[in-house]
C-alpha cells in the first residue's frame, strides 16, 4: 500500500490539488506554464507532485510542446470533492490521444 494512502490528508495539499486539478480540467495547460504555477521546492506541499503521483493529471506531447490535461482520476476526484469541471479537455480524449501519442 502506498504509504500517502494510510496518513490521513493534509487538507491544505487537499484543496491546493483541488485548484491544480480544476485549473488543468478547464483546458489543457502548457507543461512549462504549469511547472512555473505549481512546482515547489517545499517538502511540504507537493501540489505538482502529487497530482502526477495520484494520476489526477497527465503530461501529453504536442506539436507545440507538451500540454497538461486532467484525467478522468482527476475530474473524479473533483466531482468527489464537490467541484464541478469545466473540463473542456474531456477525459476519454485525453486517455486516447496518450495511448496513441
Amino acid at each position: 500500500m502506498h504509504r500517502r494512502a494510510m496518513e490521513q490528508p493534509d487538507p491544505t495539499v487537499e484543496h491546493l490539488l483541488l485548484d491544480l486539478v480544476a485549473w488543468v480540467a478547464e483546458q489543457p495547460r502548457p507543461y512549462t506554464d504549469v511547472l512555473d504555477a505549481w512546482r515547489t521546492s517545499c517538502p511540504r506541499l507537493p501540489i505538482w507532485e502529487e497530482a502526477v503521483d495520484r494520476g489526477y493529471v497527465r503530461r501529453v506531447p504536442g506539436g507545440d510542446g507538451a500540454a497538461i490535461h486532467a484525467t478522468k482520476a482527476g475530474i473524479d476526484y473533483l466531482a468527489q470533492n464537490g467541484r464541478r469541471s469545466a473540463a473542456r479537455n474531456r477525459p476519454e480524449e485525453t486517455t486516447r490521444k496518450t495511448k496513441t501519442a
